[in-house]
């Protein structure tokens, strides 16, 4: 089976333009790679001024992240719960632009540590030749019905 976009938008909350990733080019219970070439579109639901700024890579690498989850719950008996981008961290940025990357980006996530309430992922987005961002996300999942919320603010 191939694990292409089609797969994707079916699989993530990402629609549309919005969803940035082509295809799968490998996956494991403990990382993903994800390629996409939507960073040259100008359509891109993340452009702003004429451009893509390497900050909207961290999108890229959140959905490659989405879909690792996706794919974990799918070989697992969990069902899959929606995550929330809950914090970024340690975050290096190697360019100042993603539009003028002329090859396909590699967005990789490995999981570090988790549990049902939150993951803990080290991240990368690259080109054929070069690391163009990398840092390390939290993602918090969404309660279920019954459930106590992950995170509570204090009064």
């Amino acid at each position: 089976m191939r694990l292409d976009h089609a797969w994707i938008a079916a699989h993530i909350p990402h629609q549309g333009r919005m969803c940035l990733l082509d295809e799968v080019v490998e996956w494991s219970v403990e990382r993903i790679c994800c390629r996409s070439e939507s960073h040259r579109r100008v359509d891109n639901a993340l452009r702003a001024h004429g451009r893509l700024g390497i900050a909207c890579g961290i999108e890229y690498a959140a959905q490659a992240m989405a879909v690792h989850g996706a794919l974990r719950a799918a070989a697992s008996p969990r069902k899959s719960r929606p995550g929330m981008l809950a914090s970024v961290r340690g975050l290096t940025m190697n360019v100042g632009r993603l539009d003028d990357i002329a090859g396909a980006l590699l967005a990789n996530a490995t999981l570090v540590n988790g549990d049902d309430t939150m993951v803990l992922y080290e991240f990368s987005l690259a080109d054929s030749t070069r690391l163009l961002l990398a840092g390390r996300a939290t993602i918090a999942f969404a309660a279920t019905s019954g459930e106590e919320p992950p995170m509570r603010a204090s009064s």
